[in-house]
C-alpha cells in the first residue's frame, strides 16, 4: 500500500462518506470511487459496504483501516527523524497542552512559532494534566505542557508560576467569607487543583464554606463569579485585568507566601533532539520570560 492509499483508507474511516472524504482529498467522487475498487482488488477484500447511512468497514477493512494508520504513523517519524537532520524546522510539532494553558497562554506561543517556522506543522491536544501524560507515554505528542505538580521522571522545564487569586464581585478581604452568604463556586477536576483550594481552606478556617456550587469547566466558574453569582478561586493565569471583580491573592499572614500554581513543559530526551521540538522550546521560553517581565499576572 502506497501512502497515499494509506491516507484514501484512513481519511474514507474517518468520514464514513464518500462526498465528504472526496471533498478533504480533493477528488470527485467518482475517482475516489475508482481508487477505492483498486485498492480493494489490491487486497482481494470489499473494505467498506456502502448505504444510506454511510460507510461501514468490513471485518478485512478494519484490519487494513488500521494498518494504513500504522503505515501514516510509521512515514511521520521517519520524516520527522530525516528533517531532525536538516537545517530547516519543518514537519509536525504535537504538542499535548493543559486546557487552561492552551485557552490562555499557548495561542501567543503557537503565533510566535508559526511566523517564525511557517513550514512547520502542529498538532494540538489539550485536557486534563493527566491526559497530557498518558498522551506522552502513548506517544501521541513529543511534548506536555502540563500544571501542578508534575510527576515526571523523563525532561521536566519549568515555565512560569501563578497566583491563585479569590474573585468576587463584592467580598473585598479573606475574612469576609466568614459572613458572607454568597456561594463558593468550585471548579474540579480530576488535577490536584481542586485537592490544592481544599488545603489551603482547611489552613484558614475551621469550617465548611456555607454553600457551594461545582462546576467542572474553569470557565463556567469564572463567568459565574464575574457575573456576580458567588465568589471563586482563580489562578491569574486566567485574568486579563480588565475583570469588574475584586481580585484577593490567597495570602493573609506574613509567612503565608500565598497560593500559587506552576506550569510545566515536559517530555522524553529524545523528542527534545527533533529540531521543530528545539525551536518551540525556544520560543515556549521567550514567551515564560516575557510573561515574567510584563509581571501582570502577579501584580493585579
Amino acid at each position: 500500500m502506497t501512502a497515499t492509499e494509506a491516507e484514501i483508507v484512513k481519511i474514507l474511516a474517518e468520514e464514513k462518506n464518500m462526498r465528504k472524504a472526496a471533498e478533504r482529498l480533493f477528488l470527485t467522487q467518482p475517482a475516489l470511487s475508482q481508487r477505492l475498487q483498486s485498492i480493494e482488488k489490491e487486497w482481494g477484500a470489499q473494505l467498506f459496504i456502502r448505504s444510506q447511512k454511510g460507510l461501514t468497514p468490513t471485518p478485512a477493512g478494519e484490519l487494513v483501516i488500521q494498518y494504513a494508520i500504522d503505515t501514516i504513523a510509521r512515514k511521520e517519524e521517519v520524516f520527522e527523524s530525516i528533517q531532525a537532520l536538516n537545517s530547516k524546522v519543518h514537519g509536525t510539532l504535537k504538542i499535548a497542552c493543559a486546557s487552561i494553558v492552551g485557552q490562555n497562554w499557548l495561542p501567543k506561543v503557537l503565533k510566535e512559532f508559526v511566523t517564525t517556522y511557517p513550514d512547520a506543522k502542529i498538532s494540538l491536544i489539550t485536557g486534563w494534566s493527566s491526559e497530557i501524560v498518558k498522551a506522552l507515554y502513548e506517544g501521541d505528542a513529543h511534548i506536555g505542557i502540563v500544571r501542578g505538580q508534575a510527576e515526571w521522571k523523563g525532561k521536566k522545564i519549568h515555565l512560569f508560576r501563578d497566583m491563585m487569586y479569590l474573585v468576587d464581585k463584592e467580598i473585598k478581604e479573606i475574612d469576609d467569607i466568614l459572613t458572607t452568604n454568597r456561594p463558593f463556586i468550585q471548579f474540579k477536576s480530576d488535577s490536584n487543583y481542586y485537592q490544592e483550594i481544599q488545603l489551603w481552606w482547611q489552613r484558614h478556617f475551621s469550617s465548611n464554606p456555607k454553600r457551594q456550587i461545582i462546576v467542572d469547566q474553569i470557565e463556567t466558574c469564572k463567568q459565574m463569579a464575574m457575573n456576580g453569582i458567588g465568589y471563586a478561586i482563580l489562578p491569574s493565569i486566567t485574568l486579563d485585568g480588565e475583570e469588574d471583580v475584586n481580585k484577593i491573592p490567597l495570602s493573609n499572614t506574613d509567612k503565608d507566601i500565598g497560593l500559587t500554581r506552576d506550569t510545566w513543559l515536559i517530555g522524553y530526551d529524545s523528542a527534545f533532539e527533533l529540531r521543530q521540538v528545539a525551536a518551540f522550546v525556544e520560543v515556549v521560553k521567550n514567551q515564560a520570560c516575557i510573561l515574567y517581565e510584563d509581571d501582570k499576572y502577579f501584580r493585579k
